[in-house]
């Protein structure tokens, strides 16, 4: 899958998840009872509280002889503590930056061309889509300036589709493909810019009940 918009696909269950309390624990459990592979995209991940609870838990996956992967973001991710990337890398998690460019005079250069994805897709079951870091400010105790934000937890055919697109950008090989509809939308920067935008367009045009949108 390139990009584009796929078909709607029926046969979907989904899960809306409010802010980090929603997330974490949905996705640390899929994490914990992973049994073949686990393929993890993120623009931050901090080395915090939650960070931290991450990194055991992929830790913990890989030296059961679960496969994982995971794609960082150059800019947004800062540079990991020599312990924290050496725990990862003997227990055999594969962990990538995606363009970590040069920093002259500790100045991060290439700030609008990133990775911006927060996607998680567990055995080729279960998949997390939406805008939820791995950082403590999701979670409302840090206080006031905690972010508002949302994914969705993901099971049925359209999962496939996601671990296809995910394994792609970790170079693995495509798994087999295995009740709301689905599609899945992807953007990019060269001829996809829009994609998303015209997806809502077209759900927007085609509503005769409701909207319900958060931004």
């Amino acid at each position: 899958m390139s990009g584009g918009l796929s078909c709607w696909q029926p046969g979907n269950a989904v899960r809306l998840l409010e802010n980090g309390e929603g997330y974490y624990a949905r996705a640390f459990a899929a994490i914990e009872a992973a049994r073949s592979e686990i393929l993890l995209e993120t623009f931050i991940l901090f080395e915090d509280e939650v960070g931290q609870a991450l990194h055991a838990r992929l830790v913990d996956a890989a030296r059961r002889g679960v496969r994982v992967s995971v794609l960082v973001d150059g800019y947004g991710s800062p540079g990991f503590s020599a312990a924290f990337v050496a725990a990862l890398a003997e227990a055999g998690v594969v962990l990538r930056s995606y363009d970590p460019g040069p920093q002259p005079l500790g100045i991060r250069l290439n700030v609008f061309r990133r990775m911006h994805r927060k996607l998680l897709v567990v055995d080729g079951t279960v998949a997390f889509v939406g805008g939820i870091n791995y950082s403590a400010d999701h979670l409302l105790h840090t206080g006031p300036d905690s972010k508002q934000d949302y994914a969705v937890e993901v099971r049925g055919p359209v999962v496939a589709e996601i671990h296809r697109f995910v394994a792609a950008q970790a170079g693995e090989a495509p798994a087999p493909a295995t009740t709301p509809a689905a599609p899945v939308v992807v953007r990019d920067n060269d001829r996809h810019r829009t994609d998303i935008e015209q997806a809502y367009r077209a759900a927007f045009r085609a509503a005769r009940k409701r909207i319900l949108l958060a931004n």
